[in-house]
């Protein structure tokens, strides 16, 4: 399990752009599940959306990238890269997040050609697919 403090060792992003609050297990350059506790306080529930707030799709999608930068940057040859979008496919949202969500984030990355590689990514609700599809990194 590594906490925020260890997931900063691990990935650029900083406050208020870290997405993901604890990881629960991961393994190197395969897979990552970690965890975002969703809170009312965080900025972007101010304009989206007033009197019902939603967390933006975007942000789910970037708590996701995250997530599978844990798995890809953890590899001792990635230490000190940024895993850049290359692209995003085959992506749903199934369900809506709102505060007091715990999002449950897993990514497996199934493709890894050179610098550029594919994680199968899930976010989860108490079971529940709220977001799924393929994201595509490039290490830079």
């Amino acid at each position: 399990m590594l906490n925020t403090t260890e997931i900063m060792e691990i990935i650029p992003q900083r406050a208020p752009f870290l997405m993901i609050d604890r990881v629960e297990e991961y393994e190197p350059g395969k897979s990552c599940t970690a965890y975002k506790t969703v809170c009312i306080n965080e900025p972007h529930f101010q304009g989206h959306f007033p009197g019902n707030p939603i967390m933006p799709g975007v942000l789910i999608v970037e708590a996701l990238a995250q997530t599978g930068a844990v798995a890809i940057l953890s590899k001792e040859e990635n230490k000190g890269k940024n895993a850049l979008f290359g692209g995003i496919d085959k992506l749903k949202f199934k369900k809506q997040v709102v505060p007091g969500d715990v999002l449950k984030l897993e990514v497996k990355i199934i493709k890894e050609k050179g610098p550029v590689g594919v994680g199968e990514a899930i976010a989860t609700i108490d079971g529940k697919v709220a977001c799924k599809g393929e994201l595509t990194f490039a290490l830079v």
